[in-house]
């Protein structure tokens, strides 16, 4: 029932890709890896940038690359670069009205499971994932969005 919105997602695998490739990637690159269309993949990689956990360089010798280790960029973080600001704020039934004072039916239960989600998002890193898409590309159970042909460990 509950995800991650669609772009959070498309920023964990974007980032996946670049922490597990080159240390310099181009945006068509990425796209080719995630299957998700440049042209928003660019509005995501913008917003991740503007949130300094990718840099990125214009031009012929340009691309992105992330700023810090996979494992210092929680996907709370990352998640918090590319939503809104009360992602974790709205009433689960998208009631405007739902507070603390006028409580929805389902107002105590998503507080609860909220701060569960954030809790865990804060301690799940680039890394966690990074890590588990090596383990699955070396099983062959699926499709892996780690660059071929690139190294299959985490950037140090």
């Amino acid at each position: 029932m509950f995800a991650l919105s669609q772009t959070t997602g498309y920023a964990i695998k974007a980032l996946t890709c670049i922490a597990g490739g080159c240390e310099v990637q181009q945006i068509r690159d990425i796209a080719e890896c995630t299957g998700i269309a440049a042209p928003y993949l660019s509005k995501v990689i913008l917003r991740l940038a503007k949130s300094e956990i990718i840099a990125s360089k214009r031009g012929n010798k340009g691309g992105v690359w992330l700023i810090r280790k996979p494992e210092e960029i929680t996907l709370y973080q990352i998640s918090e670069a590319v939503e809104s600001a009360d992602q974790f704020s709205a009433c689960l039934l998208g009631l405007d009205c739902c507070s603390d004072e006028r409580a929805c039916p389902t107002h105590e239960f998503w507080n609860v499971t909220r701060g569960k989600i954030r809790k865990q998002l804060e301690k799940s890193t680039l890394a966690d994932v990074l890590a588990f898409e090596v383990k699955r590309a070396a099983s062959g159970c699926c499709a892996s969005i780690l660059m071929p042909g690139a190294h299959q460990t985490p950037q140090s």
